[in-house]
């Protein structure tokens, strides 16, 4: 019997710690895979033609189930994949990892297309929000969704 897509969710979660890629990766690798494609989402120090200085992340009390229905939903759709997927939170600077994410798979197209699917959908819909701030001194919140 194969495991259940929520079985297939190794880790998804919201941390207010340092992530990286390699941990994501470490967690969905195995020796069955072809393939490990993996995300990160870097923090830049450039947005909408302004220079960024630093962020913060902050979260809804939600985020952390919502990023696992998120990882759930696309396990379901790419039944050969397993996902891990971490959004950090808090004060993060230039060069920061927000957002690490690592789709195991035995052929690279399922983990390509699983992975990005992972990453938009975190995007369009774990409820985070950032605060920029700018060079110029102003600053902007956005929101996830």
């Amino acid at each position: 019997m194969s495991a259940t897509a929520a079985e297939r969710v190794v880790v998804a979660d919201v941390v207010d710690r340092d992530i990286t890629v390699d941990e994501v990766s470490a967690v969905v690798a195995s020796d069955h895979d072809g393939a490990v494609v993996t995300f990160a989402g870097v923090v830049r120090d450039h947005d909408g033609g302004k220079g960024v200085t630093a962020l913060d992340y902050e979260r809804h009390p939600s985020a952390g189930d919502v990023i696992a229905s998120v990882a759930r939903t696309v396990a379901e759709q790419h039944p050969e994949v397993r996902i891990a997927v971490l959004h950090r939170v808090g004060a993060l600077g230039i060069g920061d990892v927000a957002l690490a994410a690592a789709v195991a798979s035995g052929h690279r197209a399922a983990a390509f297309a699983a992975c990005g699917a992972l990453v938009d959908l975190v995007k369009e819909q774990v409820p985070i929000w950032k605060h920029q701030r700018f060079t110029d001194g102003s600053d902007e919140w956005v929101a996830a969704l």
